[in-house]
């Protein structure tokens, strides 16, 4: 019998809702009735929010780390992304 590791379950929880976003991204996207795209985005803001909860706990446990980002870099792409908004 297998016993799986909480760090094991959660990156298996993590993947599945990085897969899951996806789906509803693509179907939300190629949706030709407006309320059913509503609903595919209602329920794609909820599976967004379940993977930042998993991502958030695996972060917290150390299983998920991520380095500081440099201030500067933060910054370059924050003008970059802001100018093709314009």
């Amino acid at each position: 019998m297998s016993v799986y590791t909480e760090k094991e379950v959660l990156s298996d929880a993590l993947s599945a809702q990085k897969a899951c976003t996806e789906l509803f991204n693509k179907a939300s996207n190629e949706c030709v009735h407006e309320n059913v795209r509503e609903s595919l985005l209602d329920i794609l803001e909820e599976e967004h929010e379940i993977q930042q909860d998993v991502f958030c706990m695996m972060h917290e446990k150390g299983m998920y780390p991520t380095p500081e980002a440099d201030e500067k870099k933060v910054q370059q792409l924050k003008q970059m992304y802001s100018e093709c908004v314009k």
